[in-house]
């Protein structure tokens, strides 16, 4: 799967989209997560701080470069604008970068646990097991290189006391990043909560499953093979 470029019309109008697609699938709450797209090496649409996205519209949307100066639009952008530029800037591939604030995975991320490599769709998309960053207060720099730093290559991460970060090389591959992150981190609290034990996929299924979504099921997934 290629990294996916918007043209700015197209990344406001998915941003607007993927806002309402959140609150659908209770992923986010009010005007709390964020959404950006890459438009092209240098610049990228983003969320305005402090708005609901029931009423979120394409003019709402801010360009950013990345470095995290406004390039365009008329509203400040998400304070959480330095966790999404340094995932692009380390992940040159990155298309889309979504936080939410979903509850399973919140409830990891209070805890100050990741989500363990226990169902084979989380280790296909994201890479693993996710981990969780460690806190420091929203929008400031040392969360941002905090996320970075526990991606380490995954498609996702835990933000301690927080929420969650995935991205995607499309906007499309990082909502159901985000989607199937919540699913594992619900399945993860549901057998914390038995007792029982929980085994792990090892390191060698989970990077043969994570290669062939890599090459193969994704592309199929985008009618490309």
């Amino acid at each position: 799967m290629e990294t996916q470029l918007f043209a700015k019309e197209s990344a406001c109008a998915a941003i607007v989209e993927t806002g309402h697609a959140l609150i659908e699938k209770k992923l986010v709450a009010g005007s709390w997560g964020n959404i950006s797209c890459r438009i092209d090496a240098q610049n990228i649409a983003i969320t305005l701080s402090g708005h609901g996205y029931e009423t979120l519209t394409p003019e709402d949307v801010v360009i950013i470069n990345r470095e995290g100066d406004v390039v365009e639009g008329k509203h400040i952008p998400s304070s959480e604008l330095k966790v999404h530029t340094a995932i692009y800037n380390a992940y040159p591939e990155a298309g889309a970068v979504i936080h939410t604030h979903s509850i399973y995975a919140s409830a990891l991320a209070a805890m100050h646990q990741g989500v363990p490599a226990i169902i084979e769709d989380i280790v296909q998309i994201i890479g693993g097991r996710v981990e969780c960053a460690q806190y420091a207060l929203c929008g400031t720099q040392e969360l941002a290189e905090n996320t970075v730093r526990a991606l380490n290559g995954k498609k996702a991460v835990l933000l301690a006391n927080h929420g969650a970060v995935c991205w995607g090389k499309n906007m499309a591959e990082a909502l159901l990043a985000a989607e199937i992150l919540e699913k594992a981190a619900q399945i993860a609290v549901i057998c914390a909560g038995t007792g029982n034990k929980v085994y792990e996929l090892s390191c060698e299924d989970v990077d043969v499953m994570h290669d062939f979504y890599e090459k193969h099921y994704s592309k199929r997934q985008q009618g490309e093979e």
